[in-house]
């Protein structure tokens, strides 16, 4: 919104490879902001071209709502990938989402694919967790990735001590379980897998 370059605030972890421009609670306020502005939608894709070639998967985090800092980031991707907890409503939340990512793609992101379903806080004694995972797979088929983020503890306490899990656990099933959905993404990516909702 200052019009600061996004390379001058790109800021390195502890973990090599990865970089992060971190966000704060008055980042909301940038929504408010962003109403005034002509193509409002279209700001972090423009922002975003001068970095786009230096990283090979650039991830946007979202909150689930559909305000225009999400929509900022819909327009600005090129694939989605839509988590799932393993919850009642579950079903229901992927359908208005799926409904979303149609709509943005028809008017302002034609090229927004969805990269996968990614089922979150599994737990496998459960039988809902269960039927969420056959439901969403019956419906979905291939859309839903094969790794599960399973409900692990360690995966939340890691950002209350300010580390991500590779840091603070990285042999906790948690932490194996984003391995290998890094590894399905690549994967995906590799061969062109990313399908439009």
């Amino acid at each position: 919104m200052q019009n600061v370059p996004l390379k001058e605030v790109v800021l390195n972890t502890g973990v090599e490879g990865l970089h992060l421009i971190p966000s704060e609670k008055n980042l909301v306020g940038a929504s408010v902001e962003l109403v005034e502005v002509p193509e409002r939608e279209q700001v972090l894709r423009r922002k975003m071209t001068e970095i786009r070639n230096e990283f090979n998967f650039i991830l946007l985090d979202c909150p689930p709502s559909l305000d225009l800092l999400t929509l900022n980031a819909l327009v600005a991707a090129d694939s989605v990938i839509v988590p799932v907890q393993c919850e009642y409503f579950a079903l229901e939340g992927v359908s208005e989402l799926l409904d979303t990512l149609i709509r943005v793609r028809r008017s302002h992101n034609a090229k927004l694919a969805v990269e996968g379903i990614l089922l979150t806080m599994y737990d496998d004694r459960t039988n809902l967790s269960r039927q969420v995972r056959d439901d969403l797979r019956d419906l979905f088929g291939d859309q839903v990735f094969s790794t599960v983020i399973p409900r692990n503890v360690r995966l939340a306490e890691a950002p209350s001590f300010g580390k991500p899990i590779f840091l603070y656990d990285p042999e906790c099933k948690g932490a194996t379980s984003y391995l290998d959905l890094a590894k399905e993404v690549i994967q995906h990516d590799q061969k062109g897998v990313g399908a439009g909702p």
